[in-house]
C-alpha cells in the first residue's frame, strides 16, 4: 500500500481507547499520518495517554475538546486543527449521537439533538474540509462518513438515530460527485454491530450468530478499511457506502 505519508488526519469520536475512533487514529498514525482527534466528556487520564500512545508512531497527536452540537464549532474544530497541524488532507467523521426512541417517545428535542451532531456537524466539517483543500492549492484529499447500515434493514426504536445517519449516506453520494474535480473523494462505512464495549453479554450473545464470518465486527475491522480508503490505493473511489459486516444476518 502507498502510504499518505505525514498527512493531517482528523477523526472525530475519539472518547475512550476501545472504539472505532481510537483504532482508526492509531492505523492512520500507523500509516505515518499525523492526528487530530476530537473527544466530548472523556476522561482526562484517556486524552493524555492516547495522546502519548500515537506519538509512539513518530507522527504528531493532538486532542481537543469539542461539542459538536454547536453550530460554530466545525469552523472553529478545523481552525484548530490547521494553526496546531496545518492544512488536513484527512476527515474521519465517527462522532455520532444515540439515544432510545420509537413512534411512542420520539419528539422535537430528541429529533433536534440528533440532527445537531449526526448530519448538521458533519455536513460542515465535509463542506469546511473541502474549501479549505480547495484554497490550500493542495487538491487532494480524503473524506470517510460514518453509517450503521441504514439502507440494510430497519432499526427499531432508533428512529432518530436511524434517520440523521441515513442521510448521511444520501450527502456523501451527492458531495462526492461536486468535489471530485478537487481530487477529494467522499465515502461511507458500515462497520455493522462493533464490539467497542457498549454490548452486554446478552446482546452479544443474541448477535454472534448472525455474524457468518463467525465473530463479532472489532474496531480493527473497521479502521483498515478507512486505512485503506485514506490511502492513494483509493484514489478511484468515492461516492460509496461500503457495507464491512462479516456478513452480518438480519433476518
Amino acid at each position: 500500500m502507498i502510504i499518505l505519508q505525514r498527512k493531517v488526519a482528523i477523526v472525530t469520536g475519539v472518547s475512550h481507547t476501545d472504539g472505532i475512533g481510537a483504532a482508526v487514529c492509531r492505523k492512520l498514525a500507523a500509516d505515518g499520518n499525523s492526528i487530530f482527534f476530537t473527544y466530548w466528556q472523556a476522561d482526562s487520564g484517556f486524552v493524555e495517554s492516547f495522546q502519548q500512545e500515537i506519538r509512539t508512531s513518530g507522527v504528531e497527536c493532538v486532542g481537543a475538546e469539542f461539542d459538536l452540537s454547536e453550530a460554530k464549532v466545525p469552523y472553529q474544530l478545523l481552525d484548530n486543527v490547521q494553526k496546531q497541524l496545518g492544512i488536513p488532507a484527512i476527515l474521519v467523521n465517527n462522532a455520532a449521537y444515540s439515544t432510545m426512541d420509537g413512534y411512542q417517545e420520539l419528539d422535537a428535542e430528541t429529533l433536534d439533538a440528533h440532527y445537531a451532531v449526526n448530519m448538521r456537524a458533519t455536513f460542515l466539517l465535509c463542506v469546511e474540509f473541502a474549501r479549505r483543500v480547495e484554497t490550500s492549492g493542495c487538491f487532494e484529499g480524503r473524506i470517510i462518513n460514518m453509517t450503521s447500515g441504514q439502507a440494510e434493514g430497519p432499526m427499531v426504536d432508533e428512529l432518530a438515530y436511524g434517520a440523521t445517519k441515513a442521510a448521511i449516506s444520501g450527502f456523501t453520494l451527492s458531495l462526492s460527485a461536486e468535489i471530485a474535480p478537487l481530487g477529494i473523494t467522499v465515502n461511507a462505512v458500515n462497520p455493522g454491530p462493533t464490539d467497542t464495549g457498549w454490548m452486554t453479554e446478552e446482546i452479544k450473545q443474541e448477535l454472534s450468530g448472525k455474524f457468518r464470518m463467525g465473530r463479532m465486527g472489532l474496531p480493527t475491522d473497521a479502521a483498515r478499511l478507512i486505512g485503506f480508503l485514506a490511502s492513494d490505493d483509493a484514489a478511484w473511489i468515492t461516492g460509496q457506502v461500503i457495507n464491512s459486516e462479516g456478513g452480518f444476518l438480519r433476518s
